[in-house]
């Protein structure tokens, strides 16, 4: 879907985080119908996904570019392929009746033999597909693994897409829980796994300072993060330098 109307100004985005993850705690006390960990879960993924929405359109109006032209389109999920090295590295039997079923596949324009993979926001340049972001309340190293095959299967489809996570808080470890960092050095722990994924260049963006802690949760109103207009305004520019190439 384009968008032509003005995106949500910084002072908007900032009194949206702050009314929503500041009352977050309140409203999942009082649900009957869902389990309290369970609406904070839920509640804290969307508000990410719709800052990144925000943050992103942002970027790309202070690049200049026309609104037209930038879409986003996050329910669609890509159909990855089987390999075929791997289907000849297969027990005969297994490999012919695989072979079998993609030839059907011809006929019948269907075939079990794929993996869908999406991530949180897919954006479109002129409806081409450029960057991909993951969006999280907060991202650990076991997250990050899942995050990191996700975009290795998507750029196994599109080799040029920039890959990005956005996150509220850091759990990563290093100077990630610095949005200021410039540069950022990252830590030792996610610059190994992500050694193992090199065609994905991760390009981590945190909204808020200082690791998250367990027992600290944001949504209580005792450790609440306010956001700073000086982070929002590092995560816009970082996006707009990597939407640059496109605007």
């Amino acid at each position: 879907m384009t968008y032509s109307d003005a995106p949500a100004t910084r002072e908007e985005i900032i009194r949206a985080y702050n009314l929503l993850v500041g009352g977050i705690d309140e409203y999942a006390t009082h649900d009957e119908d869902r389990a309290y960990g369970g609406v904070i879960r839920a509640a804290k993924g969307k508000i990410v996904e719709s800052m990144a929405y925000h943050i992103i359109r942002l970027a790309w109006q202070e690049l200049g570019a026309s609104p037209t032209r930038l879409s986003f389109e996050s329910a669609k999920t890509y159909r990855v392929p089987i390999q075929p090295h791997y289907i000849e590295s297969l027990p005969t039997e297994v490999r012919d009746y695989i072979k079998s079923a993609q030839s059907d596949y011809i006929k019948s324009a269907q075939s079990d033999y794929f993996y869908r993979v999406q991530v949180d926001r897919h954006i479109f340049v002129d409806d081409v597909f450029v960057m991909g972001v993951e969006c999280k309340s907060y991202t650990e190293n076991a997250m990050l693994k899942r995050i990191l095959v996700d975009f290795r299967l998507l750029k196994s489809l599109h080799p040029g897409l920039v890959c990005c996570l956005l996150q509220l808080e850091n759990m990563l470890g290093g100077d990630y829980s610095d949005p200021l960092a410039a540069p950022q050095f990252g830590s030792a722990s996610s610059h190994t796994l992500m050694s193992h994924f090199p065609e994905v260049s991760l390009n981590v963006i945190t909204l808020l300072s200082g690791d998250r802690k367990v027992n600290r949760p944001i949504h209580n109103p005792d450790y609440f993060k306010p956001m700073r207009l000086e982070y929002l305004d590092r995560a816009i520019n970082r996006f707009a330098q990597l939407l640059a190439p496109f605007a």
